[in-house]
């Protein structure tokens, strides 16, 4: 079996465990990383409010290393917003490397790529906080989390096609999310569609009233961070594995990940809370 249960650290009394995040080191102009004081909640703000939050490299990188920083720590859930109102308008075409030849572009759009492995491979369950525009590679990058929590004021869409761009990296996880000809009306006509049609599509996870939101966010995350980081990690692993399985491939690999987790700490820790009736002490092992 390839998904040992793992040892992410000593736990302390609050279910967190010791050792943390280097938040400022992590952070940097555009975008600024926040780590909750239990240690098990991750929040990475893309800080680039006049360009509409669009990716450059520095926002690329810092989510990479955030997200591997927050791998191999304490935290369990990674949140991913944009400031001002806004999610993320994609890439940032001002910086595409305009006549400067196929390999520049390659480049330049490997970001986007890099960056989606980084969040499926990450140990920790990642959220997109939606709110106003999610746009191009935005799109991309929220189809691309665990979990999306929308505000009722959210657009969703792929609008690059209108300057004859294929919105080709963000086309892999949000066809994973939505069903084929959903996905192929958002990929090729470039309209915007509103919180509630993404969630009917499936591009969505929830959705909340603009002055619910923060509320709405916080009782998911909340709900996920309270849980073992053991399970959250295989369980995580597990999913990905199995989704290109075919069926009984997949119940055959699934029942070794649940043979594997019972034998964890975590595992025997938390049924022996609930038939005392008290809330676990989880070990992250």
């Amino acid at each position: 079996m390839s998904v040992p249960p793992r040892d992410r650290g000593k736990s302390h009394p609050s279910g967190g465990r010791a050792g943390g995040m280097d938040d400022a080191a992590l952070s940097n102009d555009d975008l600024r990383i926040e780590t909750s004081p239990d240690g098990l909640v991750v929040r990475a703000t893309i800080d680039r409010e006049a360009k509409r939050n669009a990716f450059n490299e520095a926002v690329i990188e810092g989510l990479m290393g955030a997200l591997g920083a927050a791998s191999d720590g304490d935290p369990r859930v990674f949140v991913v917003r944009g400031t001002g109102g806004t999610f993320c308008s994609g890439g940032d075409m001002s910086e595409m490397p305009i006549g400067q030849g196929a390999q520049a572009y390659r480049e330049n759009f490997s970001g986007l790529a890099r960056l989606l492995r980084a969040m499926r491979d990450a140990n920790v369950v990642t959220v997109a906080a939606v709110e106003g525009y999610c746009l191009a590679g935005g799109c991309g990058l929220a189809a691309g989390c665990e979990f999306v929590v929308a505000s009722e004021d959210a657009e969703f869409g792929t609008p690059e096609v209108r300057v004859g761009l294929f919105p080709a990296q963000a086309m892999a996880p949000i066809t994973r999310a939505v069903g084929e000809k959903q996905a192929l009306r958002l990929l090729f006509t470039g309209e915007h569609i509103d919180a509630a049609d993404a969630k009917e599509i499936g591009l969505v996870t929830e959705v909340h009233p603009a002055e619910e939101f923060e509320a709405g966010l916080d009782e998911t995350v909340d709900a996920i961070a309270r849980n073992s980081p053991v399970m959250l990690s295989m369980g995580k692993e597990a999913y990905y594995a199995q989704r290109d399985m075919g069926y009984d491939d997949a119940l055959s690999y699934l029942k070794e990940v649940i043979a594997l987790l019972a034998l964890s700490e975590d595992t025997e820790e938390g049924v022996e809370a609930f038939l005392t009736d008290r809330d676990p002490e989880w070990k992250g092992r």
